[in-house]
């Protein structure tokens, strides 16, 4: 009885076993079904977001030869700035890129990019996002059930307002910028004695047409494709701050995933994320003859190029910025980002 009891024991250990291949075998292939992914953003179609997209959608598409499908939803058409992050920890949607400062609220961190002056360039951002600070960034959005997939850039930020030149710190004082998050943005704008007001991103042409707001922040191929160059009068080039869109998806659904399923979307999304990258270089390129310069000038927009040196100018102004939220990113953060530089 005894012997039958210990191989009734080993028996069932070997059942165990094959159950749990079993379920590693089918956590490791797809069972064929189709699967529906809903993309969600808030910038038009035409944006490198927007481009890399519907991109991001075709590859996985092509990938798994229809079986998986991403609906991509532009333009703020299903959920806006306010909403969109609770509707991916709910997985109401599945994957969003929102810019980084959304994410300010779960992990203070991601205020980062909006560190005045701190990048000298997109590419050095870029750097930074693809390294060991990126990573870490990523890593801390796991315990709030949201899987950090890439990063897409957009350029830099610049001011564009509807008063005057900006040339110098002094030049904003009195001027009212809509702003796309708190924190580091509000601080900036105040230390140069700027009001800074928070509106949704869909209103923000609103604000400028009937002067609820002086100016904003923005990318270069923003201002275009949401055509701000319509109701303003001047561009400062000033690369202030990285504009970074994060690629996230709600972490059970990525998790969940078959792993070969998994496989084919971020594969895709390597690709869309080159592609992305490219674009957004060439879209934010303002240079003699490029088709920024022809729109700006048809609009009868004043353009303030700042050169080094007067970037050294208002870096030095904002000091006092990268000194009071160092200690809330993290030294070793920021000297990494100091280090993307090089």
């Amino acid at each position: 009885m005894k012997k039958f009891g210990k191989y009734l024991l080993i028996f069932g250990f070997i059942m165990c076993l094959i159950i749990f291949a079993a379920g590693c075998g089918e956590k490791a292939t797809s069972d064929g079904k189709k699967i529906e992914i809903k993309f969600s953003h808030v910038v038009a179609p035409t944006t490198p977001k927007g481009l890399a997209a519907q991109k991001f959608a075709d590859l996985v598409a092509e990938k798994s030869n229809g079986r998986i499908e991403i609906k991509v939803y532009p333009s703020s058409q299903l959920y806006g700035d306010k909403d969109e992050l609770e509707a991916l920890q709910t997985n109401n949607i599945q994957i969003i890129a929102p810019s980084a400062g959304k994410l300010v609220a779960l992990d203070p961190r991601f205020q980062l990019p909006d560190i005045p002056f701190l990048f000298k360039n997109e590419q050095a951002s870029n750097k930074f996002w693809d390294g060991p600070g990126g990573q870490q960034l990523f890593a801390g959005l796991e315990s709030k059930g949201i899987k950090g997939l890439a990063s897409w850039p957009n350029g830099m930020r610049n001011w564009i307002n509807g008063k005057k030149a900006i040339k110098s710190p002094s030049d904003l004082k009195g001027l009212k910028f809509r702003i796309p998050s708190g924190g580091v943005l509000t601080e900036l704008h105040e230390e140069l004695n700027a009001g800074a007001v928070g509106i949704p991103f869909a209103e923000v042409y609103t604000g400028l047409q009937q002067g609820t707001i002086d100016g904003t922040v923005a990318s270069l191929d923003n201002i275009k494709s949401e055509r701000y160059h319509e109701v303003i009068k001047n561009i400062t080039i000033a690369d202030i701050n990285s504009l970074n869109y994060v690629v996230l998806a709600n972490a059970g659904f990525w998790n969940g995933l078959a792993d070969e399923d998994r496989a084919i979307l971020e594969e895709a999304l390597k690709e869309a994320t080159v592609y992305e990258r490219e674009l957004s270089l060439e879209k934010n390129s303002f240079t003699k003859g490029s088709e920024l310069e022809k729109i700006f000038t048809e609009a009868k927009v004043e353009i303030v190029e700042l050169t080094d040196a007067e970037k050294k100018v208002f870096k030095e102004a904002l000091k006092g910025v990268l000194e009071k939220y160092t200690p809330i990113i993290g030294e070793d953060l920021i000297k990494l980002a100091e280090a993307a530089n090089l």
